[in-house]
């Protein structure tokens, strides 16, 4: 029986040699309210957290392949690939310098030594007020996607005012990947999109806008097939978000929120929403990717029960694959920029979505910034921001940029207790043609001041991509824990739901790039990882024979079978945890356990 997405396969083998190192960033319980050195990288020290180092010891590490400092213009934004080319956006206008204004075009054919090998300006982009803030890629059609939107002005973004806000359209066919043609325009905006290409058709594609406001446009859903052909999109909706203040009148327990940004599901049933200060919710986005006569948003989750918290709220939402369950940020810049910003900045929590009309935050992921108790020793730092910003996940790792805090990778394994797996910081540059005001002009003390991870990392053929918005593109290579589901994804990134994200969590069959690892390998790994524990019998051979279970029914094509055994042997993994080392297993131990059987989950499509 062939796996429908086994891309999440843990290798156990690397669990077994993995370097315990302190964790910086810890994971609670949340209570809802309704690498090594390198030479121009390193990893963060460890510092503060609120459970012993030894329970969450950070078990793999994010090593610099390749990196490229964009001439040292600073002021950089959204990252996207396409083919051996990235392309990285512009947080401001003209620099006022041309060379450095626009799109810069990444030869990364050789990540170990990216080179600039165009790019792209006036007229097409970069005039005064235009920011190429957003950029996406539709590969199947050789599309560049280009927003332009919120070129603030002096204190901001260092642009010409007005902004000017619309979205742009280049063939990057062939030669035209160093010299892109604009194919049309589309003189609406909004401030971030998902773009969601159809999974029975790769000629049809829909973007899904959020404004971060609550009005009439708040919503958006543009359907860009005709742009293939040379033609504008369509705009298919435009409307508010679907949910308003809780009461209706008096001071809001629940205010209705800006939808900040939003993911949609493989599928295209679903979508999530980051509600800033409103909070999260899921909703009905069938409507629009059917195709039918007067779509609407529908929403799932009852306007009352949307689940909220203090400061300026939910900036990114991304369910997580194969599973209930949701991974939302924050985004809090330093306390120059306006009130309720500063320490403790944003940090992520983990959303339980099995009842969608109620969802409930069950666990949460921060670094020692963001600790209030910490705040004494990070304050005053009113242009730096230790926040999470844009994540994109893998079965059970999440890759998300954090600002200051560089880049995390998480463990989602199990998403209650999110942990660090690893994190990298660049060493900055010397100095930049524009710091940013809001996030780089503090005094540097060795601390991040002067790094801003920014965009949605994008991992291509097992590497990780990121931008720097002060310090240029970063090519990473993760190991550790689930090692084999990043190493072998050719395409995956957080606000599309392109490449391996439908090897992941598939619509009907998975694609034919999906060569998926079998259940039955990471079963007979896990028993491996088991052996090599050396346990007391009273614990191995209950564990082992809930392993065997699962693998005889695996044999014999009853993955289902092979769930329930392996939830059960996940039960059990669980109490002896709960027993100790001396009787039963170490925290390491059953952290090792867990992880192996999150891969075999995926590889099964087992429902959590």
């Amino acid at each position: 029986m062939r796996s429908r997405s086994g891309w999440a396969a843990v290798v156990a083998s690397l669990l077994l040699a993995a370097l315990l190192v302190p964790a910086s960033a810890v994971a609670q319980q949340a209570q809802p309210p309704g690498g090594a050195e390198t030479p121009s990288g390193h990893t963060q020290g460890s510092g503060a957290s609120a459970t012993p180092a030894e329970e969450h010891a950070r078990t793999g590490s994010l090593k610099l392949v390749g990196q490229s400092p964009l001439l040292n213009r600073g002021m950089n934004a959204a990252l996207a690939i396409h083919g051996d080319y990235a392309y990285v956006g512009s947080r401001t206008d003209t620099y006022g310098n041309p060379d450095l204004a626009g799109i810069m075009i990444v030869d990364i054919s050789n990540p170990a030594r990216p080179r600039i090998a165009g790019k792209l300006g006036a007229p097409d982009t970069a005039n005064p007020g235009e920011s190429s803030r957003e950029l996406r890629v539709w590969p199947s059609q050789d599309i560049l996607i280009v927003l332009h939107t919120n070129c603030g002005g002096r204190g901001a973004h260092e642009c010409t005012a007005p902004s000017k806000n619309d979205f742009r359209f280049f063939d990057i066919s062939g030669a035209n990947a160093t010299s892109p043609k604009l194919i049309t325009r589309l003189d609406e905006s909004t401030h971030e999109f998902f773009l969601w290409e159809d999974p029975d058709n790769p000629e049809r594609a829909l973007m899904f806008g959020g404004n971060a406001g609550s009005g009439p446009t708040a919503f958006s859903v543009w359907d860009i097939s005709p742009v293939a052909q040379g033609k504008p999109p369509t705009t298919v909706a435009r409307s508010t978000h679907g949910y308003t203040a809780v009461p209706a009148t008096g001071a809001p327990q629940i205010p209705a929120g800006g939808l900040h940004s939003l993911s949609v599901s493989n599928d295209g049933t679903r979508a999530y929403f980051a509600l800033l200060q409103g909070g999260f919710a899921v909703a009905d986005v069938s409507d629009f990717t059917a195709g039918r006569a007067n779509p609407q948003i529908r929403p799932i989750t009852a306007n009352e029960n949307r689940p909220v918290w203090s400061g300026p709220g939910a900036h990114s939402a991304l369910k997580l694959f194969g599973r209930d369950w949701v991974y939302v940020s924050d985004e809090v810049y330093g306390s120059a920029t306006a009130p309720g910003h500063g320490c403790p900045w944003g940090w992520a929590r983990t959303i339980d979505i099995s009842r969608p009309a109620t969802p409930t935050v069950r666990g949460d992921y921060k670094l020692e910034q963001n600790f209030v108790e910490n705040c004494r020793q990070w304050e005053p730092r009113p242009r730096t921001s230790y926040s999470a910003h844009n994540p994109t996940a893998t079965p059970n790792i999440v890759f998300t940029t954090w600002h200051s805090g560089g880049v995390q990778a998480i463990s989602v394994a199990d998403p209650k207790n999110p942990y660090q797996l690893a994190e990298f910081l660049p060493t900055p540059l010397p100095r930049v043609a524009i710091e940013d005001a809001r996030l780089s002009s503090d005094p540097d003390t060795g601390n991040g001041e002067k790094v801003v991870m920014w965009s949605y990392p994008i991992i291509r053929d097992g590497l990780v991509y990121v931008v720097d918005l002060r310090n240029g593109l970063f090519i990473l290579e993760y190991d550790g824990p689930s090692k084999a589901e990043v190493a072998e994804v050719t395409f995956l990134e957080g606000n599309s739901n392109l490449g391996h994200a439908l090897c992941f969590e598939p619509v009907g069959d998975a694609p034919d790039y999906c060569d998926t690892r079998s259940g039955k390998v990471l079963l007979e790994e896990a028993l491996g990882l088991l052996a090599g524990m050396n346990l007391r019998p009273q614990v191995a051979q209950p564990l082992e024979g809930e392993l065997l279970r699962a693998l005889r029914a695996v044999d014999r094509e009853r993955d289902a079978a092979g769930c329930r055994a392996l939830e059960r042997f996940v039960d059990r993994v669980g109490a002896y945890e709960d027993q100790g080392a001396r009787r039963g297993l170490s925290h390491r131990q059953a952290t090792q356990l867990r992880d192996s059987a999150a891969g075999i989950r995926t590889a099964l499509d087992c429902r959590a």
